[in-house]
Formats: structure tokens, sequence, C-alpha cells
């Protein structure tokens, strides 16, 4: 056969298996896609319209009142006032109608409110949520906005049922919700929270690998183990990066000795150490032999220190005390669809630097005489 019929073969091959290698490729570009959507539609996608503050913030019964309510993102000049209603709720079934509402600029209104004699229930005080329905803004809702104290000689015909929140506008738009305090930062959502997805699903795939070491002494399965290992640790680092951006803007300082902080910390410090001991053995079987044990070890300390141990103490961050990272105040559907494809993307992301990081050892470890 000359050389020309080799080339023809050559060439007839590659025709037949690249169209193959091309279908392995399909969740790299997929991942980058999906990345790109959540970095795209998560800044550009704007923030509902809701209530910065009110004041005053404090008033007693009896008193009357006359309320300014400031919208954030708002567009109160674009609506009749007639349609425009205001309350200072207690709860569904005991509210107080705002009157003589007047539209001071796209981000100001007032209304004035006759405080009831008498408090809703027996006790010292009490907070009243605000609510604003808006026809083109929709509604809007400040939690414990103003306080009422009870007042013993306050005395006035108004009730606390006459007046229940109804009739609201629900406006229907792609946007994301408004959350009194994080503001426009609620977008870090889909960056900060992903990383711990995929810090979970690297360290996972290492821990995987590690065990397939030690049942076949294959060294690629360490070299996996430790390839995976890295990339988590690089997400657990941004994971660590964007949440002190975050808490800086939220909670004015970057690092507040919060539990879910400082169980992050010890967890990467962990796997830290799992790194300095691959690099103490002279013997590469012997230190990916140790290395895989102390993987073990250090992915079932995981789960406690980032899951588990944070729910048992008092937390700034959601999810603390027992309760859901993620309820339906939390990430509403709008937020699902950028906030999933982001730990899909970032996921691929990951497991492709894995991939990547894994070829440069064999590389390295066939340069040094190592199989």
């Amino acid at each position: 056969m000359d050389i020309g019929h080799w080339i023809l073969d050559i060439l007839y091959l590659r025709i037949l298996i690249l169209p193959f290698k091309k279908l392995t490729m399909w969740w790299k570009a997929a991942s980058v896609v999906l990345v790109l959507y959540a970095l795209s539609v998560g800044m550009l996608v704007p923030l509902k319209p809701g209530i910065d503050y009110v004041k005053p913030g404090y008033a007693r019964t009896g008193d009357s009142l006359r309320v300014q309510f400031h919208g954030y993102n708002s567009f109160y000049t674009h609506g009749q006032a007639a349609d425009i209603r205001v309350w200072l709720q207690y709860d569904s079934a005991q509210a107080l109608l705002g009157r003589n509402l007047t539209v001071l600029n796209d981000t100001t209104l007032e209304a004035s409110f006759l405080i009831p004699a008498n408090l809703p229930r027996l006790t010292a005080s009490v907070m009243l949520n605000a609510i604003i329905s808006h026809p083109t803004d929709g509604v809007s809702l400040l939690p414990d906005a103003v306080e009422i104290s009870r007042d013993t000689t306050a005395r006035n015909g108004e009730s606390w049922t006459s007046t229940p929140v109804e009739n609201l506008h629900i406006v229907k738009d792609i946007s994301y919700p408004y959350r009194n305090v994080i503001y426009e930062s609620i977008r870090n959502t889909y960056y900060h929270v992903p990383m711990w997805f995929v810090l979970l699903f690297l360290f996972t795939a290492s821990v995987i690998y590690s065990v397939m070491f030690l049942l076949n002494k294959q060294l690629d399965a360490d070299r996996k183990a430790s390839s995976f290992a890295e990339a988590g640790m690089l997400f657990g680092i941004m994971g660590l990066v964007t949440g002190m951006l975050w808490a800086n803007y939220t909670w004015g300082a970057p690092w507040s000795n919060d539990i879910k902080q400082l169980m992050t910390a010890v967890a990467l410090l962990i796997y830290l150490a799992y790194f300095i001991l691959r690099k103490s053995f002279d013997e590469p079987e012997k230190g990916a032999r140790l290395s895989a044990v102390y993987n073990i070890f250090a992915f079932s300390s995981l789960i406690p220190l980032l899951y588990i141990v944070p729910r048992m103490f008092a937390s700034l961050h959601p999810g603390s005390t027992g309760n859901p990272a993620f309820g339906s105040q939390d990430l509403d559907n709008t937020m699902r669809l950028v906030f999933y494809p982001a730990i899909l993307g970032f996921t691929g992301i990951g497991f492709w630097l894995a991939q990547i990081r894994t070829r440069l050892k064999r590389i390295e470890d066939k340069m040094i005489g190592l199989d």
C-alpha cells in the first residue's frame, strides 16, 4: 500500500471519528452558554419596584399621621392618585387604609392615617407593614415599617378591620424581587451561591476517585482526585470572595465572624492541608495513597461544616436555625430561570477545568517517567 492510500485511510478515519469527538464537547459549549446567559440576564433584568423606607417610623394609638412612602425603582407618577392605595397592615384582616393620597414624584408619595385608639393585640406596641398597590408598579411591601405604641388616653372611632388589604394591582412582568437591605446585590445570588454547589459536586467527584485509587491503585484515578479537589478549592475561594463582597455591602463588613463564614474557612483549610500533604512525600505512590485516605476524611467533614453546623446557630445568612436556605421569599420563579442554569453552567466549567488539569498532570508525570 503506497503512502497515498495511507493518507486517504487516515483522512477517512478522521472524517468518521471527528463528529463523535465533537459530540463529547457539547456539554462544554453548553456550560459556556449557560454561564454567559447567567451573567447577562442576571445583570440586565430589573428589580421590581419596592418601598425603601417610610417616614415617620413611629406613632402612638390615637394619632393622626401623615406618612411619606419612599420607593425604590418606582414610578408613582405613572398612575392616577385615585388608583393608588396604601395600607399600614398588622395582618391579613387588620389594616389601615391611607387617605388623601398625594404623589410627590416617582419615588415619593404620602397619605394620611388615623391610628385607632386600641392596638390589635394586648401588647405595648406592634409593628405594621407598609403596602402600596400601584396600577403600573404592582404591589410593594415593606415589613415592620412603622411601630405603633399604646397610649391609654387615646380615643377615636377608627377600626383595624374596616379596611382590609384587598383588590390589589397584580402586575406580571420579568423582574427580580425587591428585597430591602440587599437591593441590587440580590443578583449576586446567581454567582455566589452556585459556587458552593459546584464545590460540593467537585469535591464529591474527588473523593470518588480517591476511593477508586485505593481500590485499584491506578495513578490516573489519583490524578483525577487531586484535579477535582483543586477545581473545588478554586470555586470555594471564589464563593468566599463573592460572599465577602456581598457581606460588605449588606452587613457593613466583609467578615463578621458569622458561623457560615467561619465553617467555610475551616473547610477550605482542611482541603488546603490535603494539597500540602500531597507535596510532602518523595514517593508518589505513597503520597497518593495517604492523600486519598485524607481526602475521604476531608470530604466527611465537609458536609457537617458547611450544611449542618451553621443551621444549629444564629446566622446572618438565610437558612440558619434549621430553615431551608431558599424559600418562596428568597427565590421566585424569575430568579429560578437564572439560578438553576447558573448552577449547571458553573458546574460544567468546574468539571472542564478539572479535566484540563488532569491532562496536564498526565503530561507532567510522563515527563518524569511516571505513568
